[in-house]
């Protein structure tokens, strides 16, 4: 086993997420500001180099009811790019609600979310990567 790296995909943001190698703990790393598709690549190479990544779980945008949000097309293209530039596997996870969860999660321990929006994003990344372990162990 080793360490999986969780993405919530964002126009502006991308909160990015990492787990123990023994893919027990997923915790929140960073938050990265978007400005090129191609800086973005570039920092997800250096994390995933850096910490010995092995897979990446993506956040996947489905609306409540099921269907494709706005945001679904963004995060397919951009499951593609993932998919083409690194030799790692990358899996697509359910992320319904994880921003809402991410922001209670915050709010419990006397952060306000509003004024900590990467705080919200890379908390989501974890809530995301935690679901999919969860649901493998």
């Amino acid at each position: 086993m080793g360490r999986l790296l969780g993405i919530d995909y964002g126009e502006k943001r991308i909160g990015i997420s990492i787990s123990d190698s023994n893919r027990i703990i997923a915790s929140p790393l960073e938050t990265i500001a978007f400005e090129s598709e191609s800086s973005l690549i570039k920092t997800i190479r250096n994390i995933i180099l850096s910490l010995k990544v092995e897979g990446i779980i993506l956040g996947f945008p489905i609306g409540l009811n099921g269907k494709d949000t706005s945001q679904t097309k963004k995060v397919c293209k951009f499951y593609n790019i993932l998919v083409n530039e690194f030799k790692i596997p990358v899996i697509k996870e359910d992320e319904r609600l994880s921003s809402v969860a991410a922001s209670n999660s915050l709010r419990v321990q006397g952060i306000k979310p509003s004024r900590n929006k990467n705080m919200v994003d890379s908390t989501a990344a974890a809530i995301i990567l935690q679901s999919y372990i969860d649901r493998k162990n």
